[in-house]
């Protein structure tokens, strides 16, 4: 006799919504997400789609409905909770948009918890649509089958970061100047910490002073190359993942 087919499959597409997930309620996706599924995807009833709320993990659904303007999805199987998140924030400084795009997507994939963008004089950019970055860490999170999406807040100056820093967590600053080995002051790191990468013309001496008198900041170095500020970001979440976060262990 032929094999079962697994299900869901593993070509299953994937979504975050935004309705809480639950074996008794159907959840009904509409707009963009709907042509996504019946359009791009083509799924018709019976077919599975897998479902995430940002809250109870990860669900397959079977496809109720498949309209024009509309897909009826009913959960079935909660497949897994959502993923512990290390307690590691990104505060990278806003860089031009396909530049700083590739940093919510990068970030997102590598599993911050928080983005938060600040504004410096060398910045140039200073604005930030907060709808269009949820998108790209949504997607993001889809895409390399994330559970939980990194909260991304809307920028702010250099000076304010600063003078709000929680006392409980360490900044560790990616400073082109030099500092401490990254890998070594990650592997020594306990409890929350976050990372602060510069812009595309890097940080002024006032502001370089300003990070480095602030009681939370160890400087640090990324390496006897200056790197971009999107590379930055990404070189220094990875490494802190694999020597504080959930890398620790990974086959």
């Amino acid at each position: 006799m032929p094999a079962t087919p697994a299900w869901p499959p593993k070509s299953a597409p994937r979504l975050f919504v935004d309705t809480p997930l639950s074996a008794d309620a159907p959840v009904q996706v509409d707009g963009n997400q709907a042509h996504y599924l019946a359009k791009v995807m083509r799924v018709s009833p019976g077919d599975a789609v897998i479902l995430c709320d940002n809250a109870t993990g990860e669900w397959a659904a079977e496809v109720m409905e498949a309209g024009k303007r509309h897909v009826l999805l009913q959960p079935r199987d909660h497949l897994r909770p959502r993923e512990p998140v290390p307690d590691f924030w990104l505060c990278p400084a806003l860089l031009k948009k396909d530049r700083f795009d590739f940093v919510l997507e990068k970030a997102t994939e590598l599993g911050v918890a928080r983005i938060a963008p600040l504004v410096t004089r060398r910045c140039v950019a200073d604005k930030l649509n907060l709808e269009r970055a949820g998108t790209i860490v949504t997607e993001a999170a889809e895409q390399c089958a994330r559970t939980a999406l990194p909260e991304v807040l809307a920028p702010v100056k250099l000076d304010a970061l600063l003078r709000d820093w929680p006392e409980d967590r360490l900044l560790f600053f990616a400073d082109e100047e030099g500092g401490e080995s990254a890998a070594d002051a990650f592997c020594l790191t306990e409890g929350p910490a976050a990372l602060l990468t510069g812009p595309e013309g890097g940080f002024d001496d006032a502001e370089r002073e300003a990070i480095r008198a602030h009681p939370n900041a160890r400087p640090i170095s990324l390496g006897p190359r200056i790197l971009r500020g999107e590379t930055a970001a990404i070189a220094g979440i990875a490494v802190w993942m694999a020597e504080a976060g959930d890398w620790i262990g990974e086959e």
